[in-house]
């Protein structure tokens, strides 16, 4: 059966851009599809897997994160049966060989690197949320596989909207061959998004406002913003549990209320409930205990209590719920299923939720669209706020989907507007050569064909993009200068003499003219033989301000004060419209007519007052002179920038290369053993980690502190904080490790290369006692937040030391028994499928 038939024979009609990529797909090509959250991206992964079935082959399917591989891995289950479908997450393998297996994305990199025959038979591979590619840590594993992995193998690229898939695709289509890229700009449900204040001056009433009339920003609401700031604001921040109240009387429930801080989604759903809020009815809560008590079943009586189940249980049987990866999987993924059973009606969730994770619901609401890094807070992007909006709007259930975006007082509406109008951003490389990619490069290709296909990364067709478009720029700029140096040549005046000696350069001086300028003047120059006029109505501030003017067809511009034609002039001042509100089109229509009927009533002040003795009729060549100067600057500027966009990714890959061999992993273009046992090891400190495994750090230390020491490499804070203390057990082997990774750095300073994060060992005390046998009641208090983390730490670890045993570096059972010691509880819980 081909994807096309199988579409066909859905329950629903395929929509147009689906059986477009079917028929890619029984094509045998690549596919690339980017659509809204909740659109069909699925349909065509699971048409392409059905062909494969049909042919005889095998498909993968890769995800991002463990819990989406898990819950497509029980949906195909579900679909196939368990014995044509297998799962492998790094620290979970079943069935790895059957014909559709379900994996994370670095899986497959390592699969590929390491020639697995599992990949023999395998026609196709869906790459879902294929936008993790610009993600800082992980992004450059997709960049891999689309540029290593067997070109016989067709690839299905799921994807967020993205403002330059163009692009990506035609890079996708140089190293895969023939690519169709399909792009889907159409909600399946429409989505309206609204702005929540709260009134201080009407007894804090909430106001729900549209945030668009049409397709442009509400200026009704942005005006009343704009008036209100001040000390004492009328419009601030609602609260938490009256916005929740106001969804459950406007009939806006089930909603996803998002909150970028794990403590914050817990105070909220208890703040709530607390006030009363209960959105089960009585046959509903108890539907919602019994699922919540089968689903944890698994975990001892001990740990539950650790976990704080009670306090959890008694939300969740209200229809509230929290969550956040502090959080462990079993009761994550039961507030998962029951808010998509529709018991649950309200979750305060974290931005991890946005991934792929199956929870559609009614509104959205953002109570900030500022989240704090670790280091600094960042403003959302267009596409991460399209990402978390995407899940308002059930299909088949609601006829509008609402996103709420609360009031914040430091975010401005118009910087709300524009983020949320924009919908993506562009989709940007993350990738750069590690150690571990090296030594398999080495390993697979000569020197020059290693290189090439570095040159063939997204990062390098980006810069080759950005150079051809500067090359074009400049060959333009310098058409356009010899243009105007022959149109400022005078036979008898040295015109370059003239506007040199003047003082200061064209823009400085145009600048100055314009910030002098007041709202109500009015300027006015020459332009292709043409006056143009218009009113000042704002000025910014800086060195070089822009003015915000009206013109006398009534259309609102900003200009740059530098770049007014050097004829620019003052002509006089007239009385701008009251009230002041220069957005407004009926005010722009008053003050067009007021400049329209302007008469000046003083002299012109120009820009650049006539020199003694020049005659006003050499104006044309001295504006061609000045414009010749600020054109020269700016391509000084485009030479800068060309010189700045350089094959980076090679520099680096070869400056890579000379602090391995320098460290004894490579001789030449061949690998040592060392470089053989580096293959294996996938990890942010694969250097550091594979020379304290060289040193023999682990091979006397027990099976607990094999975990504590492996767990060194894999932990990172959540914060930047200073340096963990080790523990007493484990300071010598500690401070060995430290010498170590202050070695590899200042090789890695001595190529020029930026240095590798320090291993820190604030995990290391708490799995060691773990490995040791210690209880979660031993480790944490009840309800701790950090347990979500501990195991989430824990699963991370035993992955890492699989790899670790693969290398043969440590005695034979040392890895293994270390995995026993911490696969257990609420560790091995988590593993559980």
């Amino acid at each position: 059966m081909s994807a096309v038939a199988y579409l066909g024979g859905l329950e629903f009609t395929p929509d147009r851009f689906q059986v477009t990529a079917a028929e890619a797909i029984d094509r045998s090509e690549t596919v690339v599809v980017t659509a809204p959250t909740g659109s069909g991206k699925t349909a065509i992964a699971e048409a392409a897997i059905h062909r494969a079935l049909e042919e005889q082959s095998r498909a993968i399917y890769t995800t991002p994160i463990k819990a989406l591989s898990n819950q497509k891995y029980n949906e195909f289950v579900t679909r196939y049966g368990p014995e044509r479908v297998g799962l492998l997450t790094g620290d979970n393998s079943i069935n790895g060989s059957a014909r559709v297996v379900v994996m994370t994305t670095e899986v497959l990199r390592n699969m590929m690197y390491a020639d697995s025959p599992d990949l023999g038979d395998v026609t196709v591979a869906v790459l879902d949320e294929v936008h993790y590619l610009q993600d800082r840590e992980r992004g450059g594993v997709w960049e891999e596989i689309i540029i290593h992995l067997d070109r016989g193998i067709s690839l299905v690229c799921l994807s967020a909207t993205v403002a330059n898939s163009a692009d990506f695709a035609s890079w996708i289509e140089e190293r895969r061959g023939a690519t169709t890229l399909i792009v889907e700009q159409k909600r399946p449900v429409p989505l309206e998004v609204t702005y929540l204040v709260r009134d201080r001056f009407a007894g804090h009433e909430l106001r729900l406002l549209p945030a668009f009339s049409g397709a442009r920003p509400n200026e009704r609401l942005a005006s009343m913003l704009r008036r209100d700031r001040g000390r004492r604001s009328r419009y601030v921040e609602p609260r938490r549990h009256e916005t929740c109240d106001l969804l459950r009387r406007h009939g806006l429930l089930p909603a996803i209320f998002f909150i970028f801080s794990r403590k914050g989604c817990d105070a909220a759903a208890r703040t709530v409930v607390e006030r009363g809020l209960r959105l089960a009815s009585g046959q509903e809560s108890e539907q919602i205990t019994a699922y919540a008590l089968a689903a944890t079943s698994h975990l001892e009586d001990a740990d539950l209590d650790v976990l704080g189940f009670s306090a959890w249980l008694e939300l969740l049987s209200r229809g509230v719920a929290a969550h956040h990866a502090g959080m462990v999987p079993a009761m994550k993924e039961a507030v998962e299923h029951l808010f998509a059973m529709g018991l649950v009606k309200l979750v305060f969730a974290t931005e991890t939720l946005a991934l792929g994770i199956n929870m559609p619901a009614r509104t959205v609401v953002l109570e900030s669209l500022s989240k704090f890094t670790g280091e600094t807070h960042e403003t959302l992007q267009p596409g991460d706020f399209t990402q978390l909006t995407g899940r308002a709007g059930r299909r088949g259930k609601d006829t509008a989907g609402t996103a709420v975006v609360l009031h914040s007082q430091y975010l401005e509406f118009e910087r709300v507007a524009g983020i949320a109008a924009r919908g993506s951003h562009p989709l940007r490389s993350s990738f750069r050569p590690t150690y571990n990619m090296a030594v398999n490069l080495i390993a697979r290709y000569g020197q020059r064909e290693a290189e090439e296909l570095l040159t063939a990364s997204f990062a390098e067709f980006s810069r080759s993009q950005q150079q051809r478009g500067l090359e074009s720029e400049l060959d333009a700029d310098v058409k356009r200068l010899a243009e105007l140096r022959a149109a400022a040549e005078h036979p008898d005046v040295d015109i370059w003499a003239e506007v040199d000696t003047r003082g200061r350069s064209p823009g400085v001086v145009l600048a100055e003219f314009a910030s002098s300028s007041p709202p109500g003047a009015v300027l006015e120059w020459d332009e292709r033989g043409k006056t143009r006029r218009v009113v000042v109505v704002a000025v910014g501030r800086g060195k070089q301000p822009r003015l915000l003017a009206i013109t006398e067809s009534g259309d609102s511009h900003r200009f740059a004060s530098d770049k007014f034609p050097s004829s620019v002039r003052r002509i006089g001042r007239l009385e701008l419209p009251r009230p002041f509100r220069p957005r407004d089109s009926a005010y722009q229509a008053r003050a067009a007519e007021r400049l329209k009927a302007f008469e000046p009533t003083e002299p012109a002040i120009p820009a650049y007052p006539a020199a003694p003795g020049v005659d006003a009729s050499l104006s044309a060549h001295l504006d061609a002179a000045r414009a010749a100067r600020r054109l020269e600057v700016r391509i000084e500027s485009h030479h800068r920038r060309a010189a700045a966009v350089g094959p980076a990714v090679v520099r680096r890959f070869r400056a890579t290369t000379a602090v391995l061999e320098t460290l004894g992993y490579t001789s030449g273009w061949a690998l040592t053993s060392k470089g053989s046992q580096l293959r294996s090891l996938y990890n942010g400190l694969d250097l550091v980690l594979a020379e304290s495994l060289a040193a023999g750090l682990f091979a006397d230390l027990e099976p607990p502190d094999v975990a504590g020491l492996a767990s060194a490499f894999t932990y990172q804070p959540r914060r930047a904080d200073a340096p963990s203390a080790w523990p007493s057990q484990l300071a010598s082997v500690g401070e060995e490790v430290e010498r170590i990774w202050q070695h590899v750095t200042s090789a890695e300073r001595a190529h020029g290369l930026e240095t590798t994060r320090a291993p820190d060992a604030g995990f290391a005390g708490a799995i060691s006692d773990w490995g040791g046998g210690a209880t979660l009641a031993d480790l944490f208090d009840n309800d701790d937040p950090r347990i979500g983390d501990f195991v989430r730490n824990a699963r991370q670890l035993l992955d890492l030391l699989r790899q670790i045993d693969d290398t043969g570096a440590v005695s034979s059972g040392s890895a293994l028994a270390a995995i026993r010691a911490v696969d257990r509880g609420v560790v091995a819980a988590a593993g559980a499928v």
